[in-house]
C-alpha cells in the first residue's frame, strides 16, 4: 500500500481506490475537505498544486461530483480525487477553496455548469452564464428547451449566497455575503475596454484612486465548448482548441492530440515530435511578441509596439508557408501533422531565430531602460511563489514568482526529452520580473529551435488511424506548456465515438482569479500595468 493510500484510508476507511493512470480514489464528500486538507499540509506529500479541477454529471446512480487532479511541487507526484453527491435537486459538496485558493472560481464554474453549491465556500455565483440563467447546462439531463433566453440586460450584483455549516448540529443554512456595500465607488473597467486584452469585465471598488476589491465578470465570449465536445468526435474537438488561446493554438491542439493518442495507445513518428516541438517553440515567441506589444501599448509605448509587430510577421509567414494560417494554424493531427514542412521553412527559421536576438535589444533600449517604465513596473503587483502555487498560476507569471513549474521539464513529451534547456525563472514577482522572464523564454525557445532545427528525422508524418475514433473506455489526461502555462485536457470516455466529458484546463484563470489579491492597496493605473504583465486571454478563460 503506497503512503497516499494510507493516508487517505487513515481518514476516510470507505474511499475507494481504483489503478488508473494516476492513482484515484473516490471520497465520501464527508471526509472530502478532511483528505485534502491532509493531502494538501502532509510533508510527505505535500499536494500544493491543484491542478485541474472538473465538474462531471454520472448519471442518477452514482450523481453529481467533482474531479481534482493534484500534484506536488516539490515532489511531481500525482493524484486524482472524486467525489459525489446524489442529491440532484439540491447538490452541496465541501468546498476547498480555503486549501488551494485556485478551487475558488473552478467551484463557482461547477455550480454554473452543474449545479453543485459548496459548503463554506464564500461566493455561489455563476461564473460564465447569465446569473439569470435556468438549469445548469453540463448536466446529462439538461433541456436547453426550457431556458428561453432573455434579450433584456440582467441586473448587477451586489449580494451573494454562502453556504455554512453548523458544527455543531451539521445543519447547512444559507447566508447573505456583500460583494459591495451601497456606499462603495465601483467603476467597471471593460468589458470593452483594450487594456483588460478581451471582454472580460472587472467591477472595481476604489477609495480615491487605491484598489479595495475587483470582482471579475467572465462569460462575455462563452461559447459552450465542454457542452458541445459531448456531440462531436474526436476529429471535430481539434478546431475549438485553436480557438481557446489563439496566441498558443498550436501547443492547445498537441495537448489534445497527446490526450487521445495516450487513450489509443498511438505512437507518433520521432519525424512529428520534432516538428511539433519546433512548431511549439516559435508559437511561444510568437505568443510572446504579440504579448510584449500589446504590453507596450498598455503603457503607451507606441514605438516598441510597432517593432514587436514587425518582427511577429516574419514568424506569421514562416507559419503561412507549412500551415496555410497565419493566426490559427490547424496543423497538428490525431497520429501525426496535416502538412509535411514547407521546401523553405528550415533556412527561415534559422535566419528568424539569428535576427530577433538583436532586434530584442531595439526594445530595451528604447523601453525597457526607461525610468518611467522601470518605476511602473519594479515592486508593483508583487505575487510570491506560495500565492502562485496556491492559486495555480503556471507559466511564465509563475515562473517569475520562483516556482519552477514547467510541463516540458516536469512531464516531458514530444521531443523536449531530446534537448537540453533550462527554463526560465525569477524570484521578485513583480511587474518587471513577469515582462523580463517573457524575453528570458524567447531566448530559451531559440535554443531549444536550435538543437532540432537540423536534426529533424526522416519519416512519415502521420500514423494510420480508423476512419472512426473510439477511445477505450477509461479517464485520461494529459497536459502541454503552452505560452501561458499548464494546459490540461480531460478526457472521460464511455468507449463512444465522441466523449462523455471533455474538460480543459484554463491557463488564463488562475491570473484573473489572483487580481484581487495582487491588485488591493494599488492604484487604479498599477491595475492596467498588473493585468497586462499576467498576460491572460479571455476566450480561453470563457471556453
Amino acid at each position: 500500500m503506497s503512503v497516499i493510500q494510507e493516508k487517505i484510508n487513515a481518514i476516510a476507511p470507505d474511499a475507494v481506490y481504483v489503478e488508473a493512470q494516476y492513482p484515484t480514489f473516490t471520497i465520501p464528500q464527508d471526509k472530502m475537505r478532511q483528505v485534502a486538507r491532509t493531502l494538501h499540509d502532509d510533508a510527505d506529500l505535500s499536494f500544493d498544486y491543484l491542478v485541474c479541477l472538473t465538474g462531471v454529471d454520472e448519471g442518477p446512480e452514482k450523481g453529481l461530483g467533482v474531479v481534482y487532479h493534484l500534484s506536488s511541487s516539490t515532489h511531481n507526484h500525482w493524484v486524482v480525487l472524486k467525489t459525489f453527491t446524489t442529491d440532484r435537486e439540491n447538490p452541496m459538496l465541501y468546498t476547498v477553496s480555503d486549501v488551494w485558493k485556485a478551487a475558488e472560481l473552478n467551484e463557482r464554474e461547477v455550480y454554473d455548469y452543474l449545479g453543485i453549491r459548496f459548503i463554506g465556500h464564500e461566493d455561489n455565483r455563476r461564473l460564465f452564464l447569465r446569473q439569470d440563467f435556468k438549469g445548469h447546462p453540463l448536466r446529462k439531463d439538461y433541456d436547453p428547451a426550457s431556458n428561453p433566453l432573455s434579450l433584456q440586460c440582467e441586473d448587477g450584483q451586489d449580494t451573494t449566497v454562502a453556504l455554512v455549516e453548523d458544527p455543531a448540529t451539521g445543519e447547512v443554512k444559507e447566508e447573505e455575503r456583500v460583494i459591495f456595500t451601497p456606499d462603495e465607488y465601483v467603476v467597471n473597467i471593460g468589458p470593452q475596454h483594450p487594456a483588460t486584452h478581451g471582454v472580460l469585465h472587472l467591477r472595481t471598488s476604489l477609495d480615491g484612486e487605491i484598489i479595495k476589491k475587483i470582482d471579475p465578470i467572465c462569460g462575455y465570449v462563452h461559447r459552450g465548448i465542454e457542452k458541445l465536445a459531448e456531440s462531436k468526435t474526436y476529429p471535430q474537438q481539434l478546431s475549438f482548441t485553436d480557438r481557446l488561446d489563439y496566441l498558443s493554438a498550436h501547443m492547445n491542439r498537441h495537448a489534445l492530440c497527446n490526450c487521445i493518442e495516450k487513450a489509443l495507445g498511438l505512437e507518433v513518428t520521432d519525424r512529428v515530435k520534432y516538428i511539433r516541438t519546433i512548431m511549439d517553440e516559435l508559437q511561444r515567441i510568437d505568443s510572446h511578441l504579440l504579448w510584449v506589444s500589446s504590453f507596450y501599448m498598455d503603457f503607451g509605448a507606441l514605438t516598441v509596439f510597432f517593432y514587436a509587430f514587425r518582427d511577429r510577421e516574419m514568424l506569421l509567414d514562416i507559419f503561412e508557408g507549412t500551415t496555410g494560417g497565419r493566426l490559427i494554424q490547424n496543423y497538428n493531427t490525431i497520429g501525426g501533422v496535416q502538412a509535411d514542412l514547407a521546401a523553405d521553412f528550415i533556412p527561415k527559421v534559422k535566419e528568424f531565430i539569428k535576427y530577433l536576438p538583436k532586434a530584442l535589444e531595439e526594445y530595451h533600449a528604447v523601453f525597457t531602460g526607461n525610468v518611467v517604465a522601470q518605476n511602473r513596473m519594479k515592486g508593483i503587483g508583487l505575487i510570491t511563489r506560495e500565492q502562485a502555487i496556491n492559486y495555480s498560476l503556471t507559466g511564465p507569471s509563475g515562473r517569475a514568482s520562483g516556482w519552477a513549474n514547467d510541463v516540458r521539464k516536469n512531464d516531458p513529451y514530444a521531443a523536449y526529452d531530446k534537448v537540453d534547456f533550462t527554463p526560465a525563472l525569477r524570484t521578485g514577482g513583480d511587474v518587471y520580473d513577469r515582462y523580463m522572464i517573457r524575453f528570458d523564454e524567447i531566448m530559451e525557445s531559440i535554443h531549444i529551435i536550435e538543437q532540432l532545427i537540423d536534426n529533424i528525422p526522416e519519416g512519415d508524418i502521420q500514423v494510420k488511424t480508423k476512419p472512426i475514433i473510439r477511445l477505450p473506455e477509461g479517464e485520461y489526461y494529459s497536459h502541454v506548456e503552452t505560452a501561458r502555462g499548464d494546459f490540461g485536457v480531460y478526457i472521460e470516455s464511455r468507449g463512444d465515438k465522441m466523449p462523455y466529458r471533455l474538460k480543459y484546463r484554463s491557463t488564463c484563470l488562475p491570473p484573473v482569479s489572483i487580481l484581487d489579491t495582487v491588485c488591493r492597496g494599488h492604484k487604479i493605473a498599477d491595475l492596467i500595468a498588473i493585468g497586462a504583465s499576467l498576460d491572460y486571454i479571455v476566450p480561453e478563460i470563457d471556453r
